[in-house]
């Protein structure tokens, strides 16, 4: 099992190492953008929203990564006081209660739009934008996807009590 849970921890390592790279991308695209305007008076919608496309995939796609290095947002009032076995029954209850249904929700409520949008190739946001909302609208399965993923492999981990310090 733990060997499945590796695997998974891979696909996200392996998302994670191609998306990091539009941080890069993203900067120089915006810097472009402020020195067209502002230097030559040029400028363009679809360059623009090129940067906002990069952010989605890169946050929505990032996030099955995030949760694997434990860098997502917790409040850790009372978990950072807690014992490793009150942190591990603590985690499991959040997987299981809160972020394996929310994503399931999720998945299930955005289907129907995102096959819409891939239906009639939903176009762009503003006139003269990029025409591929419908790749933007696919990013939100995948985000869950990923996350289902990862939260199966902590899963396995969790129950299998490895990285346990009890």
């Amino acid at each position: 099992m733990l060997q499945l849970a590796d695997f998974i921890d891979a696909i996200n390592k392996g998302v994670a190492a191609v998306v990091r790279w539009l941080v890069l991308l993203m900067v120089l695209v915006q810097f472009g953008i402020v020195v067209g305007r502002y230097v030559f008076g040029l400028n363009s919608i679809a360059v623009q929203e090129s940067v906002l496309y990069m952010h989605a995939t890169l946050f929505m796609l990032a996030a099955g990564y995030t949760l694997l290095v434990d860098k997502h947002v917790r409040v850790d009032v009372f978990y950072a006081k807690l014992g490793p076995a009150a942190r591990r029954r603590i985690e499991i209850f959040g997987h299981l209660v809160f972020l394996i249904p929310t994503m399931l929700a999720l998945i299930y409520w955005s289907w129907p739009s995102v096959v819409n949008a891939w239906k009639i190739l939903e176009g762009p946001i503003s006139v003269g934008g990029i025409k591929a909302v419908f790749l933007m609208k696919t990013l939100i399965p995948a985000f869950c996807i990923l996350v289902l993923l990862q939260s199966a492999a902590l899963l396995l981990r969790l129950f299998s009590g490895a990285n346990s310090d009890d």
